[in-house]
């Protein structure tokens, strides 16, 4: 793999690079244990590969036994079989028994994802010693809940059951379980082993994961370098978005059971930004073209560059701290999503590049989030061009929108080619050169 697990003072161990592993490179791929669609995404995908409805087929097909999990096709179903025989004729009076439903959704979540692995484990009738993911599994810490927390499992139809208790498997659930997305949006949750048993957290990473779904195959979860990272260095992945300034060591604690001591998060614990009174309306508006001067000197669209390394919170000025509550950047989101599907657009690319302000210095480089906000923005830009009243693109209205949808597109390029393709066929990358086409023959 290239890495090695060394020693490490507070956490378990770390995982570090062997060798220097270059920008964009994979640094590891890692199988699934066990994991579950969200609810609104039951029906649009395939409960196995956890792929969309073939085009050519238009829909999936569904097990005739429960007719509750979807599949493409008769090679989904067969490789799901042996999994989902264990609970497919107790599902449906499980999921309409009272125990169930008086769940909390992500408590329904809990028990579906725990069926599963429950499953799982009865299928293969694995000791841990003969099933490598499995073994990885039990290794883990367990989380803050305890087995008596766990939540209510359908019942198998197996007489081999599971070694493993379902209260040790649970305890191990909450705090090692990923959010599995396609094109940056989460469609489903799962369980990669090694992975949390290699990577610690930062709120500064230099490695995301990315999920590889490929129609009948299992999803996969491949770890991506955001940077250059040097022999002996230690790798980490964010556990949450590092963009929650204010909640996220709460999620930690409850979470996870740690403290996190990240660069940004003991920056921010000096900072005490919590204690900032919210900006709102005009002084949020004021600040947000502060913020932008601060972070892109040179504001005209073709001179904006992204930072190449993080930028340390201490460097932002103290009375632009305000801006960073959480509620500020759920407004300015909003706003720029109101603006950019509704219009004025002139207002969406202002308040968008408050946002990409706010994602430069939160994000350290390369971050995916910040590559798809760009890219939101050059199709905003965009649309204001085949919208505009005015039939002369040649203006110097147009020209200034056509510049500004052509700088945006290349540093959404420049950050999204570093993860690479990912999730589903198509995505943010096929946007990109489709978009690169259109504003190329204006």
């Amino acid at each position: 793999m290239g890495i090695s697990l060394q020693s490490h003072p507070t956490a378990r161990d770390k995982a570090v690079s062997d060798s220097l592993l270059s920008l964009g490179s994979i640094i590891v791929s890692v199988g699934c244990l066990a994991n579950v669609l969200l609810p609104n995404e039951k029906g649009r995908r395939c409960d196995f590969c956890l792929s969309l409805a073939p085009q050519s087929e238009g829909r999936l097909q569904r097990c005739t036994g429960c007719a509750s999990y979807w599949y493409c096709g008769t090679k989904c179903q067969t490789s799901h079989w042996p999994i989902h025989k264990k609970y497919c004729k107790n599902f449906n009076r499980f999921c309409a028994s009272r125990i169930f439903q008086q769940l909390e959704s992500h408590e329904k979540l809990d028990a579906l994802l725990l069926t599963h692995l429950l499953a799982k484990c009865s299928a293969r009738g694995a000791e841990e010693e003969d099933d490598p993911d499995l073994s990885i599994f039990m290794s883990l810490l367990t989380g803050l809940t305890t087995g008596s927390n766990a939540p209510p499992t359908c019942p198998l139809a197996s007489s081999r059951r599971p070694t493993q208790a379902v209260d040790d498997l649970f305890s191990r659930c909450g705090n090692n379980n990923f959010s599995i997305h396609s094109h940056l949006t989460t469609i489903a949750h799962g369980v990669f082993p090694l992975a949390s048993r290699l990577f610690n957290h930062s709120c500064v990473p230099n490695a995301v994961a990315k999920y590889i779904i490929v129609p009948g195959q299992e999803v996969r979860m491949e770890i991506v370098a955001l940077c250059d990272i040097a022999p002996r260095e230690e790798i980490c992945i964010p556990y949450v978005d590092p963009a929650l300034l204010e909640t996220r060591q709460q999620m930690f604690q409850l979470t996870y059971g740690f403290t996190c001591t990240c660069p940004s998060c003991t920056a921010l614990d000096r900072l005490k930004i919590s204690q900032q009174p919210a900006p709102d309306g005009e002084e949020l508006a004021s600040l947000g073209s502060a913020l932008q001067r601060f972070v892109f000197p040179v504001s005209t669209p073709d001179a904006i560059e992204l930072p190449r390394a993080p930028v340390r919170p201490e460097s932002v000025p103290s009375k632009l701290m305000s801006i960073f509550r959480e509620s500020c950047l759920t407004k300015l989101c909003e706003s720029f999503s109101t603006f950019s599907h509704e219009g004025p657009f002139e207002s969406a690319l202002e308040v968008g590049l408050t946002v990409l302000a706010f994602y430069t210095l939160v994000y350290p480089p390369n971050y995916p989030q910040i590559g798809m906000h760009l890219l939101e923005m050059a199709k905003t830009a965009w649309n204001a061009i085949v919208t505009s009243d005015d039939p002369d693109h040649f203006s110097p209205a147009g020209v200034e929108l056509l510049v500004q949808a052509q700088a945006y597109l290349r540093l959404s390029n420049q950050v999204l080619a570093v993860i690479g393709p990912e999730g589903d066929e198509g995505g943010p990358l096929a946007e990109v050169e489709v978009l690169d086409r259109l504003l190329n023959e204006q």
